[in-house]
């Protein structure tokens, strides 16, 4: 799955104005700019192939989204409705984020995004990596509850 775990490496996170909806426009303009990241950091990764993970979100599931993901040849990952319990990011990354953030005020998102900058910096190179390999685990487990939601 080391494929999987490349976007990880990017050490590249996006920052979103408070208030700012994500419709399929800013969506596949965020896709564009990850291509980009990829393209520099990874370039062989946009030749093999790009699998991607998102959810079932309206943004995600848009015309404009898939019209974008076939145009550039990136596969999605089946992902069922409403399973926070499948995602990476929230059953692994958000937590551990929102612990470390718990309590701080940021006087400006300058602030904000250095502090981001610098909790990723200092993540040790296995945390992507056991997130990710304990998708394939999840996976199973949600088979074998016949869909229900897994635990840790």
């Amino acid at each position: 799955m080391s494929y999987l775990q490349q976007f990880y490496s990017l050490s590249t996170f996006l920052v979103f104005a408070w208030g700012q909806c994500i419709n399929a426009a800013r969506y596949c303009s965020t896709l564009d700019r990850l291509k980009e990241a990829i393209r520099r950091k990874r370039p062989g990764l946009l030749r093999r192939g790009v699998v991607l993970q998102h959810d079932n979100a309206t943004p995600h599931s848009a015309i404009l989204t898939q019209q974008w993901l076939q145009r550039y040849g990136w596969e999605i990952l089946p992902h069922p409705a409403h399973s926070p319990d499948l995602a990476p990011s929230d059953f692994h990354l958000f937590g551990p984020l929102k612990r470390h953030l718990g309590g701080m005020a940021f006087e400006t998102e300058d602030d904000l995004i250095s502090e981001l900058r610098n909790w990723f910096d200092n993540l040790d190179v296995d945390f992507f990596r056991v997130g990710i390999n304990s998708l394939l685990s999840r996976w199973q487990k949600c088979i074998d509850l016949h869909g229900d939601y897994v635990e840790k």
